[in-house]
């Protein structure tokens, strides 16, 4: 008998099918607070009359889909370590979707006003980490057509990033107008696993740590060599460049104490107006919509008088997720400390500060190494952060030194192509984030469909008028646009239309005829489709197993298309840009087999980390 119960336990501590938070996702769990829900929520508003049992049943049949919707956190006894997602043995799709009607007056401001009551509640840590609000009675809101339904999903940050975030509403909804008579598929039979014992736990991780005892200090060694190679780097550079580099951030009234009542505002903006500024200035889609909010956050402070001489420090999360892995559910993110400007009037200046800081932002970035950064909080034991989170709220360290940013700024590229809910088009999607003591103000700028929404969440405390902030960031891009297009494009588009990217094909090439092995792997004909402004070009590169060409000439049968901006290429590969970057805001776009793809993706790597 004892043998059976030491063998059971020992197999449950081998299982790897329950699975452990990860050290990055449980910073969001541990920095939970009564007045700092750490969930994120989207609103999205569905065109034309969706009955409620007919959307609960959608969802239903897609549980499967998403198996983290019908599991719960299961904590190791004493906190000892990072807790476990474990089927819930009493899910009720009942308990996670509810109906409600907005109230009169219907409008804009009653709807917010819902949104906002809806996203400052918490959720119950012993569920399943996420729930839907159905809301009925849309038909007086303007520029919203009659007859439509709103939705407010709540998850909680524990489960998601923004990318993953994404890859949730290419489960939920369609991709294809299908028919609105179509009835779901038939929910699948739910047979949640035993929950596992606390000694289980226990074993299971303690197996985890002795299994990689050396985790942390490996961690630290690879980190510090990282550091120091960056360091190094930087002694290259002049005494003002590192000058420029330091921080120095100032205290604002984003960085107080937090209220639980949430606010919000947003702001949409056309992309391809975003895209045509970008195009002109030769900046990035994210430099575009920092410099946007900075104006925005410029003018709020300057009219309240608390505009610090100093600029601004932006957090700004950097996605590492690999293409095509948006459906994982989890945070796969690191982050990057940018300087935003605000201390400069003129817009185009502030602008061009922005790039610059971004770019070194990049290489400070690039120089300690993304995934070094994201597995740091695997190496903190749970007890000690939670712990230190838990002291951090309860006695204000906030009011003892300079918050290490003063607002987050966050870019999620959305679906490009309109998405469905049982036939009827969504028609706006916006996204909500948490905040909480002593970072006071965070702005989402989701993309979807051709528009680019940039929503502001606050609280009550610290910015009770979001909507005007969000003005703000409207009049901040109208300025921005205005004088682009009347001050910058001549200049700009003589530019542009160089053909940059020839730098690029001259150094592709000769890293290929320098790598042997590489070269043998990449045998083949390879069809790059360059933007230049106004026209296009193709250039051919054949690769050989004992020589490589680059042609003028459009490639028939390509083993891959390559479809890119000139300026783009070029900024690759001077290093301006990140390849991660530049696939996940589809600025490149590769036609070929998923194989070709990936080969071609991963000698691009190498060539640009060279």
């Amino acid at each position: 008998m004892a043998k059976k119960i030491i063998k059971d336990l020992l197999q449950d501590a081998l299982d790897v099918s329950i699975q452990q938070v990860s050290g990055q996702d449980a910073t969001f769990l541990y920095a939970e607070s009564p007045s700092s829900p750490m969930h994120v929520a989207t609103l999205t508003i569905v065109e034309g009359s969706i009955e409620f049992n007919d959307f609960k049943e959608i969802v239903a049949s897609k549980l499967h889909l998403i198996p983290k919707f019908r599991k719960r956190l299961l904590n190791v006894p004493l906190n000892l370590d990072y807790p476990y997602w474990v089927d819930d043995p009493n899910f009720d799709i009942d308990l996670h979707i509810n109906r409600l009607k907005l109230p009169d007056p219907s409008n804009w401001k009653t709807l917010r006003e819902m949104t906002s009551a809806i996203f400052s509640s918490p959720l119950d840590l012993r569920r399943p980490l996420w729930s839907i609000s159905f809301i009925e009675g849309l038909d007086e809101v303007s520029q919203v057509p009659k007859g439509s339904i709103a939705i407010v999903s709540k998850i909680h940050h524990v489960m998601i990033d923004g990318s993953s975030g994404v890859g949730i509403m290419g489960i939920l909804f369609d991709k294809n107008k299908e028919d609105k008579n179509k009835k779901p598929a038939p929910t699948r039979p739910y047979e949640p696993e035993p929950l596992p014992d606390g000694i289980s736990l226990l074993l299971k991780s303690s197996y985890g740590f002795f299994k990689n005892p050396l985790k942390v200090p490996k961690l630290i060694g690879e980190t510090a060599f990282s550091l120091l190679k960056g360091k190094m780097k930087s002694q290259l550079n002049s005494k003002k460049s590192i000058h420029k580099n330091s921080f120095s951030t100032p205290k604002t009234i984003f960085n107080e104490s937090v209220s639980p009542r949430r606010t919000w505002g947003t702001a949409i903006l056309a992309f391809d107006r975003i895209n045509t500024l970008r195009k002109i200035m030769d900046v990035s889609v994210n430099d575009l919509i920092l410099a946007i909010c900075a104006g925005g956050i410029r003018k709020y402070l300057e009219e309240k008088e608390k505009l610090p001489v100093q600029p601004l420090v932006a957090n700004v999360p950097i996605s590492i997720r690999v293409k095509g892995d948006k459906q994982k559910m989890d945070n796969q993110i690191s982050n990057m400390l940018v300087k935003i400007a605000t201390h400069i009037k003129d817009p185009i200046k502030r602008l061009e500060y922005i790039q610059e800081q971004t770019n070194m932002g990049k290489s400070r970035h690039k120089a300690v190494g993304a995934k070094a950064l994201s597995k740091m909080a695997d190496a903190v034991p749970f007890g000690l952060a939670n712990l230190a989170a838990g002291l951090y709220t309860r006695y204000n360290i906030k009011e003892f030194h300079r918050p290490p940013f003063n607002v987050t700024i966050t870019n999620v590229p959305g679906p490009q192509n309109p998405l469905y809910l049982k036939g009827h088009k969504i028609v706006g999607i916006f996204g909500l984030t948490p905040v909480l003591d002593g970072f006071g103000l965070i702005i989402a700028a989701f993309s979807y469909n051709g528009i680019v929404s940039i929503t502001t969440t606050s609280d009550a405390k610290t910015m009770p008028d979001a909507d005007k902030f969000s003005r703000y960031i409207r009049e901040s891009a109208n300025e921005l646009e205005k004088i682009i297009l009347t001050k910058g494009k001549q200049k700009t588009t003589t530019k542009i239309e160089k053909k940059k990217s020839m730098a690029f094909f001259s150094a592709f090439k000769k890293f290929l005829n320098e790598h042997e092995k590489l070269r043998e792997q990449a045998i083949g004909q390879y069809d790059f489709q360059l933007d230049l402004n106004k026209n296009e070009a193709n250039y051919q590169l054949e690769v050989l197993k004992d020589a490589v060409a680059i042609r003028k000439k459009k490639t028939v049968k390509p083993l891959v298309k390559i479809e890119i901006e000139d300026t783009t290429l070029f900024n690759l590969y001077k290093k301006k840009l990140l390849l991660e970057e530049v696939l996940i805001q589809e600025r490149i776009k590769l036609s070929g087999t998923k194989k070709n793809t990936e080969k071609l993706t991963q000698l691009l790597s190498k060539f640009l980390e060279n």
